[in-house]
């Protein structure tokens, strides 16, 4: 969690904030303050902006925290706290955002987690696969909505989805009209697992549906047992990830010259609104 404050007195700011938070699980605002992060003034706009800019994401470039900062800055605005000064970082951390992916390109390849996972499962099969592999997704969630977009943009075109309740695949099916996207309950997923060459499956839930370490228990054909069979997790991203090394990390530093580029333009403008109320009196 990250909370931007705009105060007089930093000291001052902070014991408000910890005590603040302290308050709903009762927890001491010493225990608090030992796992905080503290930024101030100019670290913390360069903060904004450099993780609006997917700079400090799993994936450089990745667009789902700046889709974040700009839901932010939507539901706030009129809510009391949310001033001129940080709806003005908000917007200018997005347009920060924005430019740097024009202008580096920073965001081409696997950008996010989603797209990571579908170019690493694809990449262990042949390209002319593509159309026909047997995709599996345990849920329905936004993860899923993402991971299906992307296997779209293969050329997958027949996809099965495991979910609680149908709903929300009618939803995905209005969505992408285009593919065939089949429902299955909850008891089947053991067997849609073990018809399926690829399975992508993530949860926010304690019980999850799925594990890694059932992939040992699917009723795998005989013929792919062995090393033919190959479980994967977010830790393996990063063969996908070293793939763009080197020219993301080009990408990143002319990204961070944008940024400090910006960081001048908004401190200007920040710094102009207190002779503001200087300039009225005259």
């Amino acid at each position: 969690m990250e909370i931007y404050v705009v105060t007089l007195s930093q000291h001052r700011g902070v014991k408000e904030v910890t005590e603040w938070m302290s308050k709903p699980g009762e927890i001491p605002v010493s225990q608090i303050s030992d796992h905080c992060f503290l930024l101030y003034n100019t670290d913390a706009t360069r903060h904004i902006f450099q993780i609006s800019a997917g700079l400090e994401s799993l994936v450089l470039g990745e667009g789902q925290i700046l889709a974040q900062v700009k839901q932010v800055a939507k539901v706030s605005q009129g809510v009391a706290g949310f001033g001129r000064n940080i709806s003005g970082l908000f917007k200018h951390a997005i347009m920060v955002g924005k430019r740097v992916r024009t202008e580096t390109r920073i965001a081409e390849g696997a950008v996010s987690v989603s797209s990571a996972a579908v170019e690493l499962a694809l990449m262990k099969l042949p390209q002319s696969a593509h159309s026909t592999t047997r995709c599996l997704l345990i849920g329905a969630g936004k993860m899923r909505k993402l991971v299906i977009k992307h296997l779209v943009s293969k050329g997958c075109t027949r996809i099965v989805v495991v979910n609680r309740s149908i709903e929300k695949v009618d939803a995905l099916r209005e969505e992408f009209k285009d593919i065939e996207i089949i429902y299955k309950s909850v008891g089947d997923v053991m067997t849609c697992a073990g018809e399926a060459d690829v399975i992508f499956t993530s949860t926010s839930s304690e019980t999850p549906l799925f594990l890694k370490e059932h992939v040992v228990d699917l009723p795998w054909d005989p013929m792919l047992l062995g090393n033919n069979t190959r479980a994967y997790n977010v830790d393996d991203l990063k063969e996908v990830v070293a793939a763009n090394k080197e020219d993301k990390l080009r990408k990143a530093i002319e990204a961070e010259a944008i940024i400090a580029e910006e960081l001048k333009v908004f401190e200007a403008w920040r710094d102009s609104l207190e002779t503001v109320p200087t300039i009225r009196k005259l």
